[in-house]
């Protein structure tokens, strides 16, 4: 199991510089982990990142059966059982991760009834499953839950159209997962057409599933029998990834060069920033190795930022994406006058965003969904301990590149979950991180 007890020491302060690429998404890999499992033959997946959240993906599918094994640094070739064993499935991982969910979507063509624990992730109040299980009984599944965990069956399964209960990527996912191998046409409405849905509905093509309105709110799938063939697909980059790069740029006034942005799920977020006052540049499109996804290289300036005079806030894409909207805190911080960030989404994330204040931030927490950033601060280093969740604990480290003096940033894991070796990479472009070794 992952050590949990690492420790970044940050010397802050520092100017970045050069280049650095984009890495592929965690998001896109754990949902084409769970489509793998529709497939009787083998699937070979490219560009799957090293990164805690796989590690528990990958100790649950072994547990119930699944064959894993890493041909190259950053590819996998998964192989499913006969018979998948669902009562071994390993309790304490799929408490540690929400795309767990998302082996209900699979799993329900295979089994007729089986329990799976309840889901985990970042821990930031109240998720509910609501969307996912009215969407699967409207295709002939019942989903209850226990204390535990959940309980699925199903009898005959049966297309359907579904309005989602709300737009969930995940809940989307699921659906599709489902769908694929119910012959028949399904509808869903009111889906988000963000870059992990469209990475599945991808790989769902290319395994020989037609599906129409990819990019879109609906989606119609055409269901099939079976998927049995050897598939082989390429995960693409993660925005998330790209927007911290571009954060850590501006927080620490520096020119660098980041490469492989996934452009179309960045664009908001871009003009935003433009309109702050940020200056950079972004080269000609070019697409990713999954043949679909749009990608450019964007340089950002040092820049001279004003807080906008209207809020920030996330919503289902093509809107802010919520992952990407806590790295306007630490923007927020740099930028003169009062910017007020609002995550509707989450009942306890904004909470996190007051961590900044130890560096010297000056943010207000109005409610539990509204933070006031009041900039430019002269941000100082400290000891934080990592929250509970990945994105807040991410932007404490994206402040510390930016303060003066020595951050101490306890328990990482929750970085780890989301991240490959973004110590090391972060140094390559000039930062100070190391580890501390006094456990």
């Amino acid at each position: 199991m992952e050590k949990e007890t690492d420790d970044f020491k940050i010397i802050g302060g520092r100017k970045l510089f050069g280049g650095i690429q984009t890495n592929t998404s965690k998001n896109g890999a754990m949902g084409l982990f769970c489509a793998a499992l529709l497939n009787k033959q083998e699937t070979l997946l490219h560009g799957i990142p090293r990164i805690e959240e796989i590690s528990r993906i990958i100790e649950i599918f072994e547990s119930v059966g699944v064959k894993i094994e890493w041909i190259e640094k950053n590819s996998v070739r998964i192989i499913p059982p006969k018979k998948f064993q669902i009562g071994k499935i390993e309790d304490k991982a799929s408490t540690k991760i929400r795309s767990v969910l998302m082996m209900i979507g699979a799993l329900i063509h295979s089994e007729k009834k089986f329990t799976i624990p309840h889901a985990g992730g970042c821990k930031m109040g109240q998720r509910t499953i609501a969307a996912h299980r009215y969407g699967l009984e409207s295709l002939g599944v019942t989903v209850k839950t226990k204390e535990s965990c959940y309980e699925i069956s199903r009898k005959k399964l049966k297309p359907a159209d579904i309005v989602l209960y709300e737009a969930s990527d995940t809940t989307t996912e699921n659906l599709l997962l489902a769908s694929a191998l119910i012959p028949g046409i399904t509808t869903l409405q009111f889906t988000p057409p963000n870059y992990q849905v469209q990475e599945v509905c991808f790989f769902l093509e290319k395994c020989g599933v037609k599906i129409e309105g990819i990019g879109t709110s609906t989606l119609v799938i055409y269901g099939i029998k079976e998927i049995n063939k050897p598939v082989e697909y390429w995960n693409s980059e993660d925005p998330t990834e790209s927007m911290m790069f571009v954060a850590s740029a501006i927080v620490t006034n520096s020119k660098l060069t980041v490469t492989r942005c996934p452009i179309d799920f960045l664009s908001l977020e871009l003009l935003k920033l433009e309109k702050m006052g940020l200056k950079y540049a972004k080269s000609k499109n070019y697409l990713s190795k999954n043949g679909h996804t749009r990608l450019c290289d964007i340089v950002v300036y040092p820049s001279k930022l004003t807080a906008l005079y209207d809020k920030i806030h996330a919503s289902a894409y093509p809107g802010i994406n919520t992952d990407n909207l806590p790295f306007f805190v630490p923007i927020a911080t740099q930028a003169a006058g009062t910017t007020l960030v609002h995550d509707w989404m989450w009942e306890n994330r904004a909470i996190y965003f007051t961590e900044l204040n130890k560096l010297g931030a000056d943010i207000v927490l109005a409610d539990q969904h509204r933070v006031f950033i009041k900039g430019p601060s002269k941000l100082k280093g400290n000891e934080i301990v990592c929250p509970p969740a990945l994105r807040p604990a991410m932007i404490i480290l994206v402040a510390m590149l930016g303060a003066q003096g020595e951050s101490v940033l306890r328990n990482v894991y929750s970085i780890n979950r989301g991240y490959e070796n973004i110590a090391k990479r972060l140094n390559a472009i000039g930062a100070n991180i190391t580890f501390l070794n006094d456990f």
